[in-house]
């Protein structure tokens, strides 16, 4: 196997090798330049040389011409007569049309296998920069996190974390006594931005089932690496949900790798397009991040190349970590354009047979100022160099193509149906309705105990007027038998009584 990546031919009339030392490939690097100078080429090439070192890798395909890899070139393609020139006259004597093992990836799942995560192995500082959150937003969804993690929620999607800043909202006067404030008007800022991320397709990219890193570091059963092209032409539309995914997938890399110390080749080898993205308006914890992972996952044995058009575009700290370097021209029309110029010459090694500056400008199209690590890890000398012309097709495959490959791909079959397990939304839904159905149990409860208690006043009542009517009617009778007896002795007393009485009598007598 081969110890490097031929690349080009520089030196006097292009006839010194270009070549990059593939123990070195992990030291990061640099693809910069004007639009139309040659980048994607450059990058096209770097990719062919790694897969072919049996060295996985991982680009975006920003304006869709990346998935030509998987389709080997033609002598009908239209720059065949110039790449056959091209490869004479650096003596690339080995070159020929190849096809490479290619995995095509989205994240809309519409030119590719889908990539998902979720919400929890994003985390907040990740999303607070996704949806640009203030100090005090991301404070709040912080909390949020640390509630999810003590009450045992599950964050997977969208409508779990939804679901658990609506919770957070609700408990805002609780949870403020044990973190600190939590403000109404915070969780509402958060779901508001949720409501915008979601509508630039972040509801596809969180769920389940989650990527697997190892589908990314495949390597053929002949010693190739698989090459995973992210179709991103959609994805750039909504520029800080890609440069937040490619940031994810590198701290995830960075994370879950083993330390590997120097190895012989790279693990695994990361293409950063327009890399510009990931450092506009990022806050300074942002970029120390990126500075961290950038200057730590070498040793994981990983590589990462930013491609972008000016070296400006990234911090000084970062690019001083960026040891290969393929700078294509830059063109200087203003004074900050030439301010730029001068600081992209000045990271180079100057090369006494030219001036670096002018190299830098007036290379064509195809050419490229180069800097590669040599042995001990010392930045070469800066060349002008011819980069070697691809083995594969320059532009897109053709829809038919593209869906053989996506259904002769190892992963086929494994991402595209999505999940959708018991997390915190049906966790917090279920304690909703268990709430609701004990709410309304304890007020039917206490509506037949209020209607209990009505009946019993009203038995009460008419038991009392019972008794009352009872007392009155005895009274009544007491008071007519009074007034009869009085009637009777009052007539006995008088003429007529006494007749009767003696009449009463003698019969009496008489019949004795």
């Amino acid at each position: 196997m081969s110890e490097t990546i031929f690349t080009g031919g520089g030196g006097p009339e292009y006839a010194t090798p270009q070549e990059m030392l593939l123990k070195y490939g992990n030291r990061h690097g640099l693809i910069a330049g004007a639009t139309g100078t040659g980048k994607t080429v450059t990058l096209q090439i770097l990719a062919e040389g790694f897969s072919d070192a049996g060295v996985p890798v991982i680009l975006s395909d920003i304006k869709g011409d990346v998935s030509g890899m998987a389709v080997p070139g033609s002598p009908n393609q239209k720059l065949h007569a110039a790449f056959t020139s091209r490869a004479e006259k650096i003596g690339f004597d080995a070159y020929r049309y190849d096809s490479f093992p290619v995995i095509v990836w989205d994240i809309f799942g519409e030119q590719g296998h889908p990539m998902r995560t979720t919400v929890s192995e994003m985390g907040p500082l990740l999303l607070s920069r996704l949806m640009s959150l203030t100090d005090a937003q991301e404070g709040v969804l912080n909390i949020a996190f640390r509630v999810a993690d003590e009450e045992a929620l599950p964050l997977l999607d969208l409508k779990d974390l939804q679901a658990l800043l609506t919770f957070v909202g609700e408990s805002a006067d609780d949870l403020s006594l044990h973190y600190g404030n939590v403000a109404t008007a915070s969780v509402g800022a958060i779901q508001r931005a949720l409501l915008v991320l979601e509508n630039q397709g972040g509801a596809y990219f969180f769920g389940e089932p989650a990527l697997d890193l190892a589908d990314l570091m495949r390597v053929t059963p002949e010693g190739r690496g698989h090459v995973n092209i992210l179709a991103a032409d959609k994805l750039v539309h909504s520029p800080r949900l890609y440069a937040t995914f490619l940031l994810w997938l590198l701290s995830e890399l960075f994370e879950q790798l083993p330390e590997v110390g120097n190895p012989d080749k790279p693990r695994l080898v990361f293409f950063f397009d327009e890399a510009h993205l990931l450092f506009d308006d990022a806050p300074k914890a942002l970029v120390d991040k990126v500075e961290q992972v950038a200057r730590l996952i070498r040793s994981k044995g990983v590589g990462v190349y930013f491609i972008t058009q000016n070296p400006d575009d990234v911090p000084e700290d970062i690019l001083g970590q960026l040891g290969n370097r393929f700078q294509h021209a830059l063109r200087a029309f203003t004074a900050r354009d030439q301010k730029a110029l001068k600081r992209a010459a000045e990271t180079y090694r100057p090369n006494p047979r030219f001036d670096t500056v002018e190299a830098i400008r007036d290379v064509g199209t195809g050419e490229a100022v180069t800097s590669l690590l040599q042995d001990k890890g010392v930045p070469g000398v800066v060349e002008r160099t011819l980069i070697r012309p691809p083995a594969t097709r320059l532009g897109p495959c053709d829809a038919g193509t593209r869906r053989d490959v996506i259904a002769a791909s190892p992963v086929a079959g494994k991402y595209e149906a999505a999940l959708d397990r018991r997390s915190a939304f049906e966790i917090l839904a279920a304690r909703a309705e268990a709430a609701a159905k004990s709410a309304e149990e304890a007020e039917t409860a206490e509506a037949e105990a209020e209607e209990e208690a009505r009946e019993f006043r009203a038995a009460r009542r008419y038991s009392g007027s019972a008794r009352a009517g009872r007392t009155r009617r005895g009274a009544a009778t007491e008071s007519l038998g009074g007034a009869i007896a009085s009637a009777v002795v009052k007539e006995l007393r008088g003429t007529t009584g006494r007749r009767i009485v003696r009449g009463i009598l003698g019969g009496l007598f008489r019949g004795r």
